[in-house]
């Protein structure tokens, strides 16, 4: 089931799942317990931006990102089970947009503990700490808040569907922290299924 949308430069046919149930969809994302990805990032923190290329290996509980500035390698985050690596040292909130960003945005079917309501045309997913709307079309996340321990809440938003050997995903993604804001422009995303998870 496809829909077109339609525009001057190009023309894209985007998945249509309306009527399918939101918690299948969601299942069959949870067999995907990672991916591969290229992007190019952009952070910015009050007057200031760096931006990069960056290529990332994401699980449920690892991620290792390295960030390139004109081919050489600027940053590198590590983390294994909460605990943060980085090179050279960076902040705590930088660290926490960064990893928990990128977890919770690319890997949103993760979420637990689950209710859903329907508003607007789009799923509303919900947890104690987490919201996210999902297009009931596309199935695509439109916008996330977490709520951290700290009692601070990372937004996020998605635009831009793109489609990978039938992996759909946004492929514009901006998240927010504080004064901190993280703006992701993906380049390729492959998924890692559960079954490869024990051979990395």
């Amino acid at each position: 089931m496809l829909f077109t949308l339609s525009c001057a430069s190009k023309r894209i046919e985007l998945p249509d799942y309306e009527g399918v149930d939101i918690k299948k969809i969601i299942t069959e994302r949870s067999s995907i317990k990672g991916i591969n990805a290229t992007f190019h990032v952009e952070f910015e923190k009050t007057d200031s931006t760096l931006a990069g290329d960056a290529a990332l290996t994401l699980t449920e509980r690892t991620l290792d990102l390295r960030i390139y500035s004109m081919g050489f390698l600027m940053a590198e985050i590590k983390e294994a089970d909460g605990i943060i690596k980085s090179n050279p040292p960076s902040d705590r909130n930088k660290n926490i947009i960064l990893v928990e960003g990128l977890r919770n945005s690319i890997l949103w079917w993760l979420i637990k503990d689950y209710e859903i309501k329907e508003q607007n045309g789009n799923y509303h997913v919900r947890n104690s700490s987490r919201e996210i709307v999902i297009d009931k079309k596309t199935m695509l996340p439109v916008s996330q808040t977490i709520e951290l321990d700290s009692g601070k809440e990372l937004r996020i938003s998605y635009e831009e569907p793109a489609n990978s050997n039938g992996f759909w995903y946004p492929s514009r993604m901006k998240i927010e922290l504080s004064k901190y804001v993280v703006k992701l422009q993906i380049k390729s995303m492959s998924s890692i299924p559960h079954s490869a998870q024990g051979q990395q």
